[in-house]
């Protein structure tokens, strides 16, 4: 008989229009592993209900107060009564499924409070559990005293440990004191017109991610802002692309850079089928982070062969310096990632194409899919 995975997770799009967003790649996931096993999906959403997939893939909706769950903060009192209603939701939607069905193992997407649930159900029913930890849960809830007792709980009660970048698998395993397997976190695009790299000048530049400090969106206003003439001499257009909190810092400052005669064009949030023809367009990739472990924008420029430009932080240098993809800037500061865009301006992007497909290859998400299912011993 075919396993029977539960996916458990409080990051899974709804799948309607214009609902790209966090936990689109799970959505990916989820379907590749449901070419193998038979899966199902526990999300929350807005009411409950069952969405038929195909194939082998059903998704299970349980009601929750607010979404997304991210914005709910623990540390604040109003959110307290709108998280213990999640977390009483998320835990009888499990004991529910676990009841009505055969399940083989239970796939905690992310470690709090999906593995939280996790480890409440396995102790119940005895199922074995996995986790797949987030930079968030480890590097963020892990510095709440009580929260991190019961995180490394978790971990260390899991049948194995996964996490998405290689400095975040490292500290899983301080944590926990087990193992942890690095398995990356990536989506599928679909395919568009041939992707043609420039061979010379001028090139064309993308960002596109959340306008938000930590992905460093106005560190790189502030490096465009540094260019010289000569510098944009060798940029066709600069094209910015999300949204967040920052919005109106960024378009501040594009309308300075506009108003300088310097081709920057901005846009909102775009979909899958809008990043993939970005990633297209783009002859690098532009991800200026503060904080950081492997974000998705990167496995998708090594899939749509883009080259990266980028600072030092999380696992970013060492993927550089690895498959040799990109530049990396000496620091995370607006002058040192200025000076790796002038670098790079003077560096063909079509001179990185062979290293491009080696990179792609190692964040393919069906490779993802038979990693787990080794670890926990499934295939």
């Amino acid at each position: 008989m075919m396993p029977h995975i539960a996916l458990l997770t409080t990051s899974y799009p709804e799948r309607d229009p214009g609902s790209e967003a966090a936990g689109a790649f799970v959505a990916d996931f989820a379907e590749a592993l449901a070419q193998r096993v038979k899966v199902t999906v526990l999300a929350p959403s807005l009411e409950a209900r069952i969405e038929e997939q195909a194939g082998n893939l059903i998704v299970r909706r349980f009601a929750v107060p607010a979404l997304p769950l991210s914005l709910l903060h623990p540390w604040n009192p109003a959110h307290w009564a709108a998280i213990c209603r999640t977390l009483l939701a998320g835990a009888a939607a499990l004991r529910r499924l676990l009841r009505e069905h055969t399940i083989d193992h239970i796939f905690a997407l992310w470690a709090l409070p999906s593995g939280y649930w996790a480890r409440s159900a396995s102790n119940t029913a005895s199922i074995p559990y996995s986790v797949w930890a987030l930079g968030s849960d480890i590097w963020s809830l892990s510095k709440v005293p009580v929260v991190k007792n019961l995180l490394r709980n978790v971990l260390r009660n899991s049948h194995t440990c996964f996490a998405d970048g290689y400095l975040l698998q490292r500290d899983v395993e301080l944590i926990s004191g087990r193992a942890c397997h690095f398995l990356p976190s990536s989506r599928k695009l679909p395919a568009v017109a041939t992707k043609q790299l420039a061979a010379m000048p001028p090139y064309k530049l993308a960002f596109l991610g959340r306008w938000h400090p930590n992905k460093g969106v106005d560190l790189l206003l502030d490096s465009l802002g540094l260019l010289s003439d000569k510098d944009w001499e060798k940029i066709s257009e600069v094209r910015i692309c999300g949204g967040g909190p920052l919005e109106q810092r960024v378009r501040h400052a594009c309308s300075a850079l506009l108003e300088a005669q310097r081709p920057v064009t901005i846009t909102g949030y775009l979909g899958r089928n809008e990043a993939a023809q970005l990633f297209a367009w783009a002859d690098y990739v532009l991800l200026p982070s503060r904080i950081e472990s492997i974000p998705v924008v990167f496995s998708d420029a090594m899939k749509s062969r883009c080259p990266v430009i980028c600072t030092p932080v999380g696992d970013l240098p060492r993927l550089i310096a690895e498959y040799r993809v990109g530049l990396a800037a000496e620091e995370s500061s607006p002058q040192s990632f200025g000076k790796a865009l002038q670098q790079a301006l003077s560096h063909s992007p079509l001179s990185f194409e062979n290293n491009l497909r080696a990179a792609a290859s190692a964040f393919d998400i069906d490779s993802s899919v038979l990693k787990f299912l080794e670890a926990i011993h499934e295939v």
